[in-house]
């Protein structure tokens, strides 16, 4: 049985704001902050995979299947293929690049073997093959030579590099100067021209080049391998004209045992280029050969062309000339 409330009792201060509780005239009216019906009616919060279906419907079930076809997709991006046809089955690391659908044209040609019997290296005595990179010029120089007035006037400095044998410059590096000197400074050489003037400086005058005596591996980095025969050159980055101790020992099939004529050849050529020559062709059969020609390749037109692949100035005609060591003769 409920038991009314006591006459004259009053509820306690938190009761009357409840909402339903006894009100005295005195006390002000209790607003809910939320309208009547809304919080005791309301349905429960969904929550979790509940919540996501409920908010995203049919798409919420599409995600894990993209997540799967993506995954799918980079594992058969990432794996590797069978190389195609033409590339090397025994090693792993090769990687064809051509495809079966890639037209022929685009399969690079093989170069053509060369057939140049007078570029090979003529039989001989030993030469030094490795060097180490450095080079120390010879002490000693000479007499202005050449006209006074010439268009031109260089300097020079004669060194042999590190590592080169003695017995490849006779066991005497001064002689081997001396015979660098004597060539260029012959009325035959580039002072004979008028063009040119030269003189022997030591190396702390400035040299506008270095003839170098150099190791044939030394010499295949800074003149390259594009010509597959020994060959000498002028490397402007280091101001040095490059005389490969292969050819300074063996010389070149066209000038047989003339081993003099081809040093001196090989020292004006190569100068030449540091002076600021080019190539040049057998202009007339039988005539001496340009001294700006490849003769250590050889003295016919034909067997030249074939080195330069048709990119240079040397037409293959058929003329040939004689060997010639110098610019002036």
């Amino acid at each position: 049985m409920n038991r009314a409330p006591e006459r004259g009792r009053t509820d306690p201060p938190a009761d009357r704001y409840r909402r339903g509780a006894r009100r005295t005239s005195a006390e002000p009216l209790a607003a809910a902050w939320e309208p009547e019906g809304t919080a005791q009616h309301r349905r429960p919060r969904k929550r979790g995979v509940k919540k996501l279906v409920a908010n995203y419907g049919w798409r919420i079930y599409a995600i894990p299947v993209l997540v799967v076809l993506t995954a799918l997709v980079v594992l058969d991006t990432v794996q590797p293929k069978s190389p195609a046809a033409g590339g090397s089955a025994g090693n792993p690391t090769d990687v064809a690049t051509t495809t079966p659908e890639a037209p022929a044209s685009e399969v690079q040609a093989q170069k053509p073997k060369l057939d140049v019997p007078t570029a090979e290296l003529p039989p001989g005595p030993a030469f030094s093959e490795d060097g180490v990179g450095t080079w120390r010029v010879i002490p000693g120089s000479g007499a202005r030579v050449g006209e006074a007035n010439a268009p031109k006037f260089r300097k020079y400095a004669i060194a042999v590099e590190d590592g080169v044998k003695p017995a490849d410059y006779n066991n005497d590096e001064a002689a081997f100067a001396r015979t660098v000197e004597g060539i260029l400074s012959d009325p035959r050489s580039w002072i004979g021209t008028k063009q040119v003037a030269l003189q022997r400086v030591e190396a702390n005058q400035n040299p506008d080049f270095i003839v170098s005596l150099t190791s044939t591996k030394t010499t295949h980095t800074l003149c390259g391998k594009e010509i597959p025969f020994e060959t000498s050159c002028w490397n402007p980055a280091s101001k040095r004209v490059i005389i490969n101790v292969a050819r300074w020992v063996r010389g070149a099939m066209v000038y047989g045992p003339d081993l003099a004529g081809y040093r001196t050849y090989v020292i004006n050529h190569e100068v030449g280029h540091a002076l600021g020559s080019g190539h040049a062709a057998c202009q007339e059969n039988g005539a001496p050969a340009p001294v700006m020609m490849q003769q250590t390749f050889g003295v016919a037109n034909n067997f030249v062309s074939q080195l330069n692949a048709g990119q240079d100035v040397v037409p293959a005609d058929g003329k040939v000339c004689t060997p010639n060591a110098f610019p002036a003769g």
